[in-house]
């Protein structure tokens, strides 16, 4: 057995893939309390239903939302920060960027580390890393001093210009572990060791500020995971889409702050491959929120910098875009009488308040089964039931507060939440210059399929894909995931014909990622490395990436690559500039243990003997046609080939797929449903 595991914010979705090819599914509620008693739970309760030993498992991947929930509560660790003389008020002031330029009360994010804790070495290096004054020992001793006067439970440690040169930054942490040996030390020269002052010391703070709490998870995940009878040692997928052992997430936590959106993408550009679709937008709906990403020719675009919540993070991460929109999103009619919806969410517990846990507010959910689109008899994951009278009870306050009749409240619910979404498809989309119209919306999470089709109408993409199991997407996405990470070092290298600098370099990161896939444990046969560099013309500020494939780079490549270079600045900005000077600023070794993906399992055609997948009618509300009688089908009893027309709800353990008039689904092959938005 190979399995996925997945934790969001309101469910946990697992997915188990067995030596025949069959997928098992399970999903329920999350424990946000400690996300490993769900994933221990939800793997027990899918080895048990299957009746599979836990000894069988021989695979188990895990997608985590304890990082980034520690950063947005901002309940990390009390962290201390360590920096070079002079330089003791980099993390707040930032790059001086005001959050909201003509906003007077607009709130920065709190800094986390105060003043008080950041303490200074009187060391420094050049920017060539010149070595100007070393850390010496009285000044060391200094500093150990001051940290033994303060209650912290991590310290950060960041030099000017160790991107260069680690060996000031190893010393000085090398002493602290020493003396302070329960205390989580992390340097910027291992969590990201590149130019740009301000975004490596906040991304070294922010992996100081998560780690504690990281080591924590990580050491009762593996507990749990052993107590329940699994041998093997978790995987944890990273913000890049690669797992790694739970080790490297200790040493490098702030890596999975996007660690279950990565694996959804994974797995919706793995599904949409299989139908013949490429280039893609991802939609994943959960009960939080909404992730949606740009799949360009099966691969997901890769950001190097992200803003989480007015934090800066420098590690690449699957480009994805978050929008408070899901099916926990709470309703609420403001001052002015104007309905919002999130981006404030139920979450798990209490739930909206159809779950029956003792919700009070309206919520996306509630809207979705007053009309009619969500069954309030139908079991969702494993054992839950909906109750329409507590839906009705709540928006019932929101009808009062528009002057409007229930279920136009409802809807309107509806339309605000997709607006939202809407919104999200086309900057990821549109902003980035590509026509929604030439892309698939893959849609999934327990959500996504309920909203995806009227979002794409009102986007104007012709395309959405639904997976036959949308709801436990993202668990799949850990089962086609490689293991694999990123290794960075800055070069300002200008490529004037010799390639010699660029050699060193890259000579420099195989040896590190030897280290690593040593590190790991990776057999020397499965190993693969390819190398991407991040060039810009002179003066320019920001960047674009380069592939050079093996990095086996001769003088006569150089020319090649300049005019890939060329090519990519055209393609993204319109222009080149041929004459100018192209420099090297990055290079980066993507070290991998590929993985041989599962086969998907082909759906048997319709037979003579088969039951219709038509099990009612039920009167579904939409906004252009308002109550309909819609056809209900069983997703389970649907055959490849079959043509489901809207209006129609396809429903399911882990989701619900809702057609709206004037559109039409197709099965195909594998049973993923290809619907047509303006058939």
């Amino acid at each position: 057995m190979r399995i996925g595991v997945d934790v969001g914010g309101t469910f946990t979705d697992i997915t188990a893939l067995d030596d025949y090819g069959v997928f098992h599914i399970g999903k329920i509620p999350s424990t946000p309390s400690d996300q490993s008693v769900a994933l221990a739970e939800g793997v027990r309760g899918v080895l048990d239903r299957v009746g599979a030993r836990a000894s069988t498992v021989e695979y188990l991947g895990h997608g985590t939302t304890v990082a980034t929930n520690t950063l947005l509560e901002l309940s990390g660790s009390s962290t201390a920060l360590v920096v070079t003389r002079g330089f003791r008020d980099v993390l707040e002031i930032a790059r001086q960027k005001r959050p909201s330029l003509y906003d007077l009360f607009a709130q920065k994010p709190r800094v986390l580390v105060p003043r008080r804790l950041v303490f200074e070495v009187d060391e420094r290096l050049a920017g060539d890393g010149t070595e100007i004054r070393g850390v010496r020992a009285d000044d060391l001793e200094r500093l150990l001093l001051e940290l033994s006067a303060v209650d912290v439970d991590a310290v950060a440690i960041c030099f000017l210009h160790s991107y260069r040169d680690e060996e000031h930054e190893r010393v000085v942490a090398e002493a602290i572990q020493q003396r302070f040996p329960d205390r989580y030390v992390t340097r910027s020269s291992e969590v990201a060791p590149e130019f740009r002052e301000y975004e490596r010391l906040s991304t070294t703070v922010i992996n100081a500020f998560v780690g504690p709490r990281m080591h924590g998870y990580v050491s009762r995940l593996e507990q749990r995971s052993r107590e329940i009878g699994v041998t093997v040692s978790p995987k944890i997928i990273q913000s890049n889409g690669g797992v790694v052992s739970p080790d490297s997430i200790v040493r490098r936590p702030v890596t999975t702050l996007l660690s279950g959106p990565s694996a959804g993408v994974l797995g919706a550009a793995w599904v949409a491959a299989q139908s013949g679709h490429r280039d893609l937008v991802t939609f994943d709906m959960g009960g939080t929120s909404t992730d949606v990403c740009l799949v360009r020719d099966g691969r997901a675009l890769v950001a190097s910098e992200r803003s989480i919540d007015g934090y800066v993070v420098r590690t690449p991460s699957a480009n994805v875009h978050t929008v408070g929109a899901g099916g926990g999103s709470i309703a609420r009619v403001d001052g002015a009488g104007a309905l919002q919806v999130g981006p404030r969410s139920a979450g798990a517990k209490p739930g909206p308040a159809a779950y029956g846990f003792g919700g009070t507010r309206a919520t996306v959910t509630d809207a979705n089964v007053l009309l009619g689109r969500q069954n309030p008899e139908q079991v969702i994951g494993d054992g839950l039931r909906l109750d329409l009278s507590a839906a009705e009870r709540v928006m019932d306050e929101i009808s009062a507060g528009l002057g409007a009749e229930v279920h136009d409240a409802a809807l309107g619910v509806v339309r605000v939440a997709n607006s939202h979404m809407a919104r999200a498809v086309r900057q990821v989309s549109v902003d980035n210059g590509d026509d929604p119209r030439d892309l698939a919306l893959v849609a999934y999470g327990g959500a996504g399929p309920l909203h995806a089709i009227e979002v794409a109408r009102e986007v104007g993409m012709r395309t959405v894909l639904v997976p036959p199991h949308p709801g436990t997407l993202c668990a799949l996405g850990l089962l086609v995931s490689e293991v694999r990470t990123e290794l960075l070092r800055s070069s300002l290298i200008d490529l004037d014909g010799d390639a010699a600098p660029l050699r060193a370099v890259i000579g420099e990161l195989s040896e590190a990622a030897e280290a690593w896939f040593d590190r790991e444990r990776i057999p020397t046969g499965e190993r693969s490395t390819r190398f991407v560099l991040d060039m810009r013309y002179q003066r320019q500020n920001f960047e674009l990436q380069v592939d050079v494939g093996d990095g086996d780079i001769r003088d006569s490549d150089l020319d090649e690559i300049v005019q890939r270079f060329h090519e990519t600045h055209r393609r993204s900005y319109g222009f080149a500039h041929p004459g100018s000077t192209v420099r090297i600023v990055n290079v980066t070794v993507v070290a991998a243990q590929p993985v041989e993906p599962p086969v998907a399992p082909l759906l048997a055609e319709r037979g003579a003997g088969d039951r219709d997948s038509v099990i009612a009618h039920r009167e579904v509300r939409f906004e252009e046609v308002g109550a309909v009688s819609a056809t209900i089908h069983d997703r389970e009893l649907l055959r490849a080939g079959d043509v489901i027309v809207g209006p129609a709800v396809i429903e399911q353990q882990d989701s619900t797929t809702v057609l709206p008039p004037a559109t039409r689904a197709v099965v195909d092959p594998f049973g993923t449903l290809i619907v047509e938005v303006h058939a």
